[in-house]
């Protein structure tokens, strides 16, 4: 688990008045609906189940900003404006942390909702402190009741995860019952993840082969099986899930080499996972680039 603060920037002074309070409660609505937005409307198959989760999550931020709206007109005799912004309100839905998601291949819907129970757990935190600063009774009555909506949020949207984890529990179940469970060796999956790379070469052309094969020369734990090796090409009708594949083995490789690297019992094991790990991590940013530009 993550141990860094919830907040990387606290409020830089007490909010002086409701108008300018809504102006940030709004700001921070107005940026998830454009950024759970943005993953909502994503058209590849794969991210069919994290898809619905942010439309989900979109709607409630469209309630809760016209919710405010509403609240601001009541309170101030307008609506919420930028222009009552005295200080840029800090990132409570990151980036970052979205752009991670959405580009990864073992992202579920679990993982979704938990990072939108992080961003509730941020709002919170974030209105305990205009609470804690406000010198105004009216501003600090208000937004002790948005730290107590952050808070009532945080805990519908754990029953999310907690129905979305059930239910992957269940799907793993079932797909280990009566499939093939992946591999766990590193060799293995670095034989597997080869083919697969020398299969996606086929599709492309001469140029973005070359830039394939060098990604695939990364270092590797032992030699391929001869059988393996000789695999260079099969039919894959959905070259779109060729690519899937590819980057989920290489992020599970990644994953491993580095949770390796934490249990190493000692120091040349520790380089040994460690090496492995950047090889493999920068495969992994090479195989993304790749894959987007080969569409």
């Amino acid at each position: 688990m993550r141990n860094e603060p919830l907040l990387t920037a606290v409020p830089p002074g007490p909010v002086r008045s409701l108008a300018e309070l809504y102006a940030i409660a709004f700001d921070f609505a107005h940026k998830a609906i454009a950024r759970y937005g943005a993953l909502a409307t994503r058209g590849d198959k794969g991210f069919s189940p994290l898809r619905r989760v942010f439309a989900a999550l979109v709607a409630r931020e469209r309630d809760r900003a016209g919710t405010l709206s509403a609240a601001c007109l009541t309170a101030c005799g307008r609506r919420p404006q930028a222009g009552d912004l005295r200080w840029a309100p800090i990132d409570l839905v990151s980036e970052a942390e979205l752009s991670e998601l959405g580009n990864s291949g073992l992202s579920t819907a679990y993982t979704a909702w938990a990072l939108a129970v992080r961003q509730r757990q941020r709002a919170f935190v974030f209105w305990t402190y205009v609470v804690a600063l406000a010198e105004d009774a009216a501003v600090r009555r208000t937004a002790e009741g948005l730290a107590r909506e952050a808070l009532d949020d945080g805990n519908q949207l754990r029953r999310e995860r907690r129905l979305a984890w059930r239910a992957e529990r269940s799907i793993d179940a079932a797909a280990a019952a009566g499939a093939t469970a992946e591999p766990e060796s590193a060799a293995l999956m670095e034989s597997l993840l080869l083919r697969d790379m020398m299969t996606w070469a086929q599709r492309l052309d001469p140029a973005q082969r070359r830039q394939l094969m060098a990604l695939a020369a990364a270092a590797l734990p032992e030699p391929l099986p001869a059988a393996d090796a000789e695999r260079t090409v099969e039919d894959v009708a959905d070259v779109e899930q060729l690519r899937r594949r590819a980057l989920r083995r290489a992020e599970q490789l990644s994953n491993l080499y580095l949770d390796e690297s934490d249990r190493a019992a000692d120091q040349s094991s520790m380089e040994l996972a460690q090496k492995l790990a950047a090889h493999a991590i920068m495969r992994l940013a090479g195989l993304r680039q790749l894959a987007a530009a080969s569409g």
